[in-house]
């Protein structure tokens, strides 16, 4: 169990509300060594928040680790909020994080979702960056949304017709668009029901083996990370098409370990083969007995080990 591999559970040292743009208030806690390597936790989705478990992957006398949920995510209001919500506002709440904390430079730390917040970042403003460690690579490339939409649906076809008989037979032909027009339907029994929809087939094709902890969402969790989910897939993400394979070299010459499960189908690895291929000094480290969530242990396991990897990198 990841829960073996993990550090001992710990407090947050501090939590509280930043607020951004209106109507956004964002979450956040800090955990670890105020003295120690500064860390910024970016979680994926986008929408699916923060837990007690994140704070486990980093050794709490060594890195002093800040983690925040997302706009419209989480303990973060307004819920499941689309009004200024791009990537572009996420990768600005980053740096104002950063201002908030009166830190120079720190590790970026992220998985799925939070690997292409963390690129985006880290291209942004290179300057502020230690290095990264990020696990199941997505880029935002059409492919990699029509592989979400359609493609999954190659290992888990029961859960991938589960998702698509959710919608009525004369919407199955675009999947993505009468989700989102669902989703963002105001109506509460319009919205829910297609939003455990999406959560759950999301999580049937997470892991390699089932998980305790993946199952029925929180049905706030549930719109979060669906409606948000549908919101960036139906704005490609915010990027323009490469965008993040064409700019590694403004962060070619940082440190970088890339975690990547051999049999993740949410992010296959030709994803992060890719983002490898043109970053010569990242470290692509494939698992070979695991799925895309964080939480199976070899993800787990690796993770702890990319960041004591990259302290020693930091450090020397």
């Amino acid at each position: 169990m990841s829960d073996r591999v993990l550090f001992p559970r710990t407090d947050a040292r501090q939590s509280g509300y930043l607020t951004v743009d209106q109507p956004h208030r964002l979450y956040w806690e800090q955990v670890g060594n105020p003295d120690g390597i500064p860390v910024v936790f970016l979680h994926g989705g986008p929408g699916s928040g923060i837990s007690e478990a994140h704070r486990r992957f980093f050794d709490p006398a060594l890195f002093n680790v800040l983690l925040f949920e997302q706009r419209g995510t989480g303990r973060s209001t307004p819920l499941a909020e689309l009004t200024g919500n791009t990537t572009q506002d996420l990768v600005a709440d980053i740096e104002r994080f950063r201002e908030m904390l009166g830190v120079e430079r720190w590790v970026v730390f992220g998985g799925s979702w939070g690997s292409t917040l963390a690129l985006a970042y880290g291209q942004t403003h290179p300057e502020r960056c230690l290095g990264f460690v990020l696990r199941g690579i997505f880029l935002g490339s059409d492919a990699e949304l029509d592989w979400f939409m359609h493609g999954m649906g190659k290992f888990f076809p029961e859960a991938a017709r589960r998702f698509e008989q959710f919608l009525p037979e004369a919407e199955r032909n675009d999947l993505l668009q009468n989700y989102y027009r669902r989703l963002t339907d105001p109506d509460p029994a319009v919205h829910l029901p297609a939003a455990e929809a999406w959560a759950a087939y999301e999580s049937a094709c997470s892991v390699l083996l089932p998980l305790p902890v993946v199952g029925r969402e929180h049905p706030g969790r549930a719109l979060s990370l669906a409606r948000l989910e549908a919101h960036y897939f139906v704005n490609r993400v915010f990027l323009n098409p490469g965008q993040l394979i064409d700019n590694v070299g403004r962060i070619a010459h940082l440190p970088a370990i890339i975690i990547q499960g051999r049999y993740d189908v949410i992010c296959p690895i030709e994803t992060a083969a890719a983002l490898a291929s043109v970053w010569p000094d990242a470290v692509l480290e494939v698992v070979p007995d695991a799925g895309h969530s964080a939480m199976e242990p070899g993800i787990a396991r690796s993770l702890v080990s990319a960041m004591d990897r990259l302290r020693t990198l930091i450090e020397t």
